[in-house]
């Protein structure tokens, strides 16, 4: 991984900033208000500023409508919400990847919950659950007992022997049934909305991320960006970012928010 300094060689092809949320943008559980005000710079610098997240779809709508940003991936790439310009008014919009389906996907989540929940010692459904459409989340650190990276990877291979995908973020487990990821949600997306061809993406794109979760994104955009905290998480990563930050969580994206705005701007 290279510092992030080095990003300044080639910051002046970037247009959409995408960001992971939990441990990237967040300290402790909430957003600091230099992280905020740096996401702001960005939105009104002309960047595309997407979350990419694995949080809920009830988070996601308060997101699109509340912050600073142009379109929000959730539950690792079950969709996207996004705003769109039509006329005077400014409109929210949905697109769901075509292998998310509802319904048909409702009783295996409450069959694989129980079967964690019954299997796993300590492990507990995120309190967020109530939210989501789409997929399980358990929580094996956003609250205590700490339960551990190791707990977190029994969980997500009891996950995967049922024939679900599952995703290891900083603080959930995330499990769903259908071939989706943040990666190819987000591509769909950029391509479907903002016209992006596979070339436009890779040369536009920026994403910062900060743990095992991120990988498809790391692996896959050449300017990926950890914040320092992912240094922790490197046993469990095969792929990591090109950049890393020298600043933990939100310190870390503004350290980067400060490359990009630094005598350039998005649009």
């Amino acid at each position: 991984m290279l510092p992030v300094q080095k990003l300044t060689d080639s910051k002046r092809t970037i247009r959409y900033v995408l960001t992971d949320i939990d441990d990237t943008l967040t300290d402790n559980g909430k957003i600091e208000a230099p992280t905020y005000t740096a996401m702001w710079q960005l939105y009104e610098a002309g960047y595309i500023l997407i979350p990419v997240t694995g949080r809920p779809a009830g988070w996601c709508d308060l997101i699109i409508r509340q912050w600073p940003v142009h379109a929000v991936v959730g539950e690792n790439g079950a969709f996207v919400y996004f705003v769109r310009k039509e006329g005077d008014a400014t409109r929210i919009h949905s697109l769901y990847h075509p292998e998310a389906d509802e319904k048909g996907t409702r009783q295996r989540i409450e069959k694989l919950r129980d079967k964690v929940l019954a299997e796993i010692p300590g492990s507990r459904v995120a309190r967020d659950q109530f939210a989501r459409q789409f997929d399980l989340a358990i929580d094996f650190r956003e609250d205590l007992p700490d339960l551990g990276f190791d707990t977190a990877e029994e969980i997500r291979r009891l996950c995967v022997s049922q024939g679900a995908e599952a995703k290891i973020s900083s603080i959930h487990v995330n499990a769903w049934f259908g071939c989706y990821d943040k990666l190819s949600m987000t591509k769909i997306f950029l391509h479907r909305i903002y016209g992006l061809n596979e070339k436009e993406i890779l040369s536009q794109v920026l994403f910062v991320g900060d743990s095992p979760n991120d990988q498809p994104m790391f692996g896959y955009f050449p300017y990926s960006c950890g914040v320092a905290n992912l240094k922790e998480m490197l046993s469990h990563i095969s792929r990591p970012p090109a950049y890393i930050a020298d600043a933990r969580g939100g310190a870390g994206f503004v350290e980067i928010a400060e490359i990009l705005l630094s005598g350039s701007t998005g649009s």
